[in-house]
Order: C-alpha cells, then structure tokens, then sequence
C-alpha cells in the first residue's frame, strides 16, 4: 500500500471518531510530520506515515526529536495495521 493510501485510510479513521487530521506542511522546516490529529477530549497528536517498509529520513528523525524534546506526542506508524492499531488506541475499535 502506498504512503499516500495509508494517509488516506487514517484521515478517515479519525474524521470517523470526530477528528480532524489536518496536513502539516511548515515552510523552512523540512521533516515534520505528515498530520496533526486532533481528537475530541484528547491532546493533539504529530503523526509521521511510512509504509510498511519504508525509512525516516535524518531530517525527519532530527525533526521528531525536536518535537518529543518539547513534550509533545509524536508517532510514527508503519502501514495500515500501525494506523488500525493507533486508531484503536483512540477509541475507534471497529475502524476499517
């Protein structure tokens, strides 16, 4: 499955549950995570998509780290099971 599909698959998984995962593109900071996942009563939540095989960059790791270095919730999830799985976590057990 593509990165684009799984993106895709967690949109709507999370609009399922009454979030919004919007796209995160940050001008001059390269890296940073693909979505922001704001759920209702829930702290947002940086999520980095990658395929079941896919790779984070350095840039990306560097990014992160940053991220988690000022408390905040970064995931990184590797296809669509790592996507069930997070939603799941969220609230969302029958989410396809």
């Amino acid at each position: 499955m593509r990165e684009k599909d799984i993106e895709q698959k967690l949109v709507q998984g999370v609009k399922r549950l009454g979030g919004r995962a919007f796209k995160w593109t940050s001008p001059g900071n390269d890296g940073v995570p693909d979505r922001i996942v704001f759920l209702p009563g829930r702290p947002p939540v940086l999520v980095e998509l990658k395929t079941d095989t896919g790779k984070l960059s350095a840039l990306q790791r560097i990014q992160i780290g940053r991220l988690r270095d000022l408390g905040q919730d970064v995931r990184v999830l590797y296809g669509l099971d790592q996507v069930l799985e997070f939603l799941n976590e969220c609230g969302g057990g029958d989410n396809p």
